[in-house]
């Protein structure tokens, strides 16, 4: 099918975004050149980015990734981005740890190798650094002079981050309501931070509404106009935790879902790598992790349907909090294709899977890697999960962020006098 032309504020030279070929719908699978585009001209679906990949030896492939920088441009080739993409002023994200969880695992009863994918240890601590600087690229290949997004929290503090560090200008939108800690962490750059009176899919409407206006001209909003980049900053995920399992697919992964895209572009990236053969190509499962108070998704799954109807959110777990997630229908399909599920939790069980991952691992996840854990206990018990299998659970942010979460259960143990018979008369001398 013939490439269409861009309308709108893109430049007219050719944008210089590595591999990336085209961009081209998920539904009807129109392709159009790459610019800031995010929806088909024809049938309104999303668009994503389509890639000339590299051909030759999967082994040569291996050395070239094993040989680049120890963040995501080490996957480069595979990216939409610049081949001198490293040498940008960037955040530079990525190959955050993937920890062998073996005392979670006993706690659980795993026995076929636990992992937790740990994302706390990305610049400001979230996952979101890999897709915004992703976002960075396509805003300057398309000449955007501010950054901007609607976001959730996490998403926010990336976005200001990453446009300081890349000279960029930058104003955010975010609820109203937030926990203080990702407030602040979003102010913090130096940007525009504004809060919206409603919740997330409101101040996504907004952000919508301002693209179409004079106002938002030479805006880059990562995750609107600028998505289909913004997206595959997901997949480096997939890449780092099969290249750190040895170039292996993991068997089953749990992963958080808000928007959905992260699932989506997890699964794009596993199937990108055994289409390249530099993983086996083998059966793996993919589960969705929702809280109980905002899981339309989760709903939609068990209810078989494939339509998923939005709900108000009502939960703790805020970076979640979307109630009308634009890749849900997507994430029931891979859920199904693959053999997974799509299951939630209320808020106590996020609270107390954010202490058993603390307790057991020394990782203290925000309330969405709480989502995932407690989902992935659930889904154990009740033998949905196989535990003799090669499960990686995804922790994609740092619970300094969510700390009125485990605040009122976290405290001293005691208060007492400096000396050593208060010590020994508060009982804490003993195993």
């Amino acid at each position: 099918m013939a490439v269409q032309t861009v309308a709108g504020n893109a430049t007219t030279a050719t944008p210089d975004l590595g591999p990336a070929a085209a961009l081209s719908c998920r539904e009807c699978g129109e392709r159009f050149e790459l610019g800031p585009l995010f929806a088909c001209a024809s049938c309104f679906g999303p668009l994503e980015v389509a890639y000339d990949l590299p051909t030759g030896s999967p082994e040569e492939l291996r050395k070239r990734i094993e040989a680049g920088p120890d963040n995501i441009w080490r996957y480069a080739p595979l990216l939409p981005v610049p081949a001198d993409v490293a040498d940008k002023p960037n955040i530079n994200p990525g190959f955050t740890k993937l920890v062998k969880a073996d005392n979670l695992a006993r706690e659980l009863g795993v026995t076929g190798g636990l992992y937790v994918k740990d994302d706390s240890g990305n610049p400001t601590h979230s996952f979101k650094d890999r897709v915004v600087a992703i976002a960075v690229e396509a805003a300057r290949a398309f000449g955007f002079t501010t950054l901007s997004c609607s976001s959730t929290g996490n998403l926010a503090g990336a976005v200001g981050a990453a446009a300081a560090r890349a000279g960029l200008r930058s104003c955010v939108f975010i609820p109203h309501d937030l926990e203080q800690g990702k407030v602040v962490m979003a102010a913090v750059y130096g940007g525009e931070l504004v809060g919206i009176e409603g919740n997330y899919d409101d101040v996504n409407r907004f952000c919508s509404e301002l693209i179409g206006d004079p106002l938002g001209e030479g805006w880059g909003f990562v995750n609107v106009n600028l998505r289909p980049y913004y997206g595959e900053g997901s997949k480096t995920l997939a890449y780092e935790i099969c290249e750190q399992l040895g170039w292996r697919l993991p068997d089953q992964i749990v992963i958080p879902i808000a928007s959905g895209s992260q699932l989506t572009k997890i699964d794009k990236g596993l199937q990108e790598l055994i289409k390249l053969g530099l993983v086996e190509d083998k059966p793996y499962k993919i589960f969705g992790a929702q809280a109980e108070g905002c899981s339309p998704v989760s709903a939609a799954f068990k209810a078989g349907h494939d339509v998923v109807r939005p709900q108000k959110p009502n939960t703790i777990a805020k970076s979640l909090a979307i109630g009308n997630p634009a890749d849900g229908p997507y994430v029931l399909d891979i859920a199904r294709r693959t053999g997974g599920a799509v299951e939630d939790v209320t808020d106590e069980q996020v609270v107390d899977a954010i202490k058993l991952l603390a307790r057991t691992e020394g990782i203290f996840g925000e309330t969405a890697g709480g989502v995932t854990l407690g989902v992935t206990k659930k889904l154990i018990e009740a033998g949905v999960i196989d535990p003799t299998l090669t499960t990686v659970v995804v922790n994609t942010g740092d619970g300094l962020k969510t700390l009125d979460a485990v605040s009122a259960t976290s405290q001293a143990t005691a208060t007492i006098k400096p000396s050593l018979d208060a010590f020994r008369a508060a009982g804490l001398g003993t195993a």
